[in-house]
Order: structure tokens, then C-alpha cells, then sequence
């Protein structure tokens, strides 16, 4: 049996953002891809930090395997690592949460907001929105293309659930958590993405064993940008590369 890869996808993403990392992973690795819950065909399903982790314990393998966590997909993949047989964890883009909790609790307000926002507007005006973020800057027109695409998969309702339970602002802070991760974790962000590629290293001072790797000329979205560099480190546990 081919070793399993579990990839769990950003906010406003679904499982098809990773249509071309799982193809550069095979034959090598078995790539499972779920819709995460609010999004794409799991947009009914409710969206809590407890009910995910127990959603990919119910479709990953019995023994250890890798999850990989991208942006949302990795704070829920960090909060899932403390209770799933992991032999691996990989985080691309993602934090660890908000420590001060009155930032948190901004944060939260600040969700809240955009989730009623999100269904006032509908999916469509919502979408084009959120890729005239800041975050997406110097994105090739190809990806800014395929996220839109995938942003359309998705229900006003499923992505104001999502925000309202799986929020930066709703998560507890997994900071003073981090040392009690012995598993190999690898941290891994976009060139141009300076705020996260800050938030990675001070991540990488707390934890066990981890290394953090910088895709070179990508963005947030490096899975997306250049998904056949990803798929070499999924793929490559003992890789030393790092910022």
C-alpha cells in the first residue's frame, strides 16, 4: 500500500486546490483530499476544530500517516496533531493562533462580521473579492484564475459556518503547545510571504523537530504557485532545506 498523504485546504478552498500537488505525488504516495467542512461538497457538515479532527481520524489510515495543513487547513491540522498517530506533520502557511486575547477576541468579532458579509453578498461577488487581497499579490494570472474557480464551489452559508467555527479568532492558541510536538514537522512558505514566513520561524524555536522551507518566487499559496516544489518536500521528510 502506498504510503497516505492527508492535505487539507485553505479557507474558501476545496479539495480540488490540490488536484495538481496529489499529481506530482504519484505514484509515490496516496493522496487523501477532503472537502473541508463549509466548503465544497462537505458545505452542510459541521465546522468545529473537534468535529474536523475527528473527520480526518475517520477517513485517514488506522497507523501513523502525514497531514498536511495549508493556511486554515494547517491550523486545524496543528490542532488535530496533539490527538492523531501522526508520523509527520506538514504546515504550509499557517499559525499557531492569536496569544493575546484581546487581538483574539478582535479577531473573532472581525470573522463574525465577514461571515454575515459573505452571505449578504453571495459566493460569486464574495470571490472576487477576497482575491483582490493584499495576500495574493504577484500571483500569476493562472492561479488567480483556478482559486477563483474553486472559490465558486462553494455556499455563502458553508463559508460563514467555516469562518464562524474555524476562525483564526475562535481557535485557542496552540503557541505554549508547540514543545510538546516530538513529531517531524515541517514548516514550509512563500518567498514573498513575509508575515508568515516570520510566524514559521519563530514557530520552528519552539518545536522539537522541525525545519522550515522556503518555496523561492511564490506567494501565501506556494501549493498553488508552484505545486511540483511542494510535492518534493510532502515528499521528502529527511530534507534539510530551510529559510
Amino acid at each position: 500500500m502506498l504510503p497516505p498523504l492527508v492535505l487539507l485546504h485553505g479557507f474558501t478552498q476545496t479539495r480540488q486546490s490540490w488536484r495538481r500537488t496529489a499529481t506530482a505525488l504519484r505514484p509515490r504516495y496516496r493522496a487523501i483530499t477532503p472537502d473541508l467542512p463549509g466548503h465544497g461538497q462537505a458545505a452542510d457538515r459541521t465546522p468545529s476544530f473537534d468535529a474536523v479532527t475527528a473527520y480526518i481520524r475517520a477517513l485517514a489510515p488506522t497507523h501513523p500517516f502525514t497531514l498536511v495543513g495549508y493556511s486554515m487547513g494547517g491550523r486545524i491540522a496543528l490542532n488535530a496533531a496533539f490527538s492523531l498517530p501522526l508520523d509527520r506533520l506538514v504546515l504550509i502557511g499557517a499559525s499557531p493562533g492569536i496569544p493575546d486575547p484581546k487581538e483574539r477576541e478582535a479577531r473573532k468579532q472581525a470573522d463574525d462580521a465577514l461571515a454575515a458579509k459573505i452571505e449578504t453578498l453571495g459566493v460569486e461577488a464574495f470571490a472576487r473579492e477576497w482575491g483582490e487581497l493584499p495576500l495574493w499579490d504577484g500571483q500569476p494570472d493562472r492561479v488567480r484564475a483556478a482559486a477563483y474557480a474553486d472559490r465558486l464551489r462553494n455556499t455563502p452559508h458553508g463559508l460563514a459556518q467555516a469562518l464562524r467555527g474555524l476562525g483564526t479568532g475562535t481557535m485557542e492558541p496552540l503557541w505554549d503547545r508547540l514543545p510538546e510536538l516530538t513529531v517531524p514537522v515541517t514548516l514550509i512558505t512563500g518567498e514573498r510571504d513575509a508575515k508568515f514566513r516570520a510566524i514559521a520561524e519563530q514557530m520552528a524555536e519552539r518545536l522539537p523537530n522541525a525545519n522550515h522551507v522556503v518555496i523561492p518566487g511564490t506567494g501565501h499559496a506556494p501549493q498553488l504557485e508552484d505545486p511540483d516544489a511542494v510535492a518534493y518536500q510532502l515528499g521528502s521528510p529527511s530534507s534539510s532545506a530551510s529559510a
